[in-house]
Order: structure tokens, then C-alpha cells, then sequence
């Protein structure tokens, strides 16, 4: 597992474009979602800032202190809405607490051995009826030998991850927009908790 923390305190956080996942923007601006949302592996707190700035009650979750405090740092009028944690321990009080979750690099940084816990996690923590609503890196650019993170998810792996006894696909498309050479390497897919 990464030391992320560590990443943060080296300056090696090539996944902090300084802005929010132009995908993910998109979205947003044409579906208009509401409700209590939470950003897992949120990193510097961009995507919750927009969330928030569209009227989303939106809050950022990371497992590395100087991310949540970068995250302060650059938003102060949200710092409340950053918190420290594990997405894979949060408090039950939270379950079930949420209509949305936005996934843009977290599950991508895991492993591929904790997708499940992954799913699980995101599961527990939608209301039945909400909305996973994911910027999926399918493939991402990697260097010879290099093994990740980032770790890609293949198209079909992603569907039998988040399988019909759970989830409901109700959108899915390749974005048309995205980071500089993300575009057509990242896969739109929202997904409904069922009950």
C-alpha cells in the first residue's frame, strides 16, 4: 500500500491537477445532483469544492493528514467539510448517511485486491437509491514495467465489481473531456445502490 501521506510531505502528488475532474464538472453541471455527498480519497479537496460551490452538501474523506490540511489550506470557506479518515472504517453513524458519492482517484489508488472492500465501503455508505457517480480510470498511461498506482480497471472487471444484485448502471459513457491526456482514458459510469 502507498504511503500517501508521505507522497504529500515529498511533493509527489502528480494526481493534484489543481483543479476538479473536468468529467466530473461536466456532470454536474447538466445533472444538477442534491443532497448529502461524500468524495472519497479526496486529496487537495478540488472536486468538493466545486460539489459545494454547486450546491451540494459535499465532504472530503482522506487517509493523509497534509492532504486534508492542503485541502483547508486552499479552501478555507470548506475546511468543516474536510475530514481525516479511512474510507474503510468510517463511522457508523455515516452509513447509509449519504445520496452521493463521487468517485474520481480513489478507487484507482487502491490495490486491486481491496476493490471489493472498496465496493462494500461504498455501498454501506449510499442511502438505498443513491448515487455512485464515477470518473473511472479504465486506462491509464504507464511506463514500461511499471505495475501502479495507478491501478486501470478494465470495462468488464468494473461491471462485475459493481454487479446488478447491487447496482444499477443509469449512466455510462466515455467523457469527452477530462485532464490533458486523460481524454477517452476515463470512463463516466453512475451507478444506483438498490436496496
Amino acid at each position: 500500500m502507498t504511503d500517501w501521506e508521505q507522497c504529500y510531505l515529498d511533493g509527489q502528488t502528480p494526481w493534484d491537477k489543481n483543479a476538479p475532474s473536468p468529467p466530473l464538472v461536466q456532470w454536474v453541471q447538466r445533472a444538477r445532483p442534491s443532497g448529502r455527498a461524500l468524495v472519497p480519497g479526496c486529496g487537495a479537496g478540488h472536486d468538493v469544492a466545486m460539489l459545494a460551490a454547486a450546491g451540494v452538501d459535499a465532504f472530503g474523506l482522506d487517509i493523509a493528514p497534509s492532504a486534508i490540511a492542503r485541502a483547508k489550506n486552499a479552501y478555507p470557506e470548506h475546511a468543516a467539510r474536510f475530514v481525516l479518515g479511512d474510507l474503510f472504517a468510517t463511522p457508523s453513524g455515516w452509513h447509509g448517511s449519504f445520496d452521493l458519492l463521487f468517485e474520481h482517484t480513489c478507487l484507482c489508488a487502491l490495490p486491486p485486491s481491496m476493490r471489493l472492500d472498496y465496493e462494500k465501503a461504498a455501498h454501506q455508505l449510499l442511502r438505498p437509491g443513491g448515487l455512485l457517480v464515477g470518473i473511472w480510470f479504465i486506462n491509464p498511461e504507464m511506463d514500461p514495467g511499471e505495475t501502479g498506482p495507478p491501478f486501470g480497471i478494465p470495462v468488464d472487471e468494473l461491471g462485475a465489481l459493481f454487479s446488478a444484485t447491487r447496482w444499477q448502471v443509469i449512466e455510462d459513457c466515455v467523457p469527452v473531456t477530462g485532464y490533458p491526456g486523460r481524454v477517452g482514458r476515463e470512463r463516466l459510469r453512475v451507478l444506483r445502490k438498490l436496496a
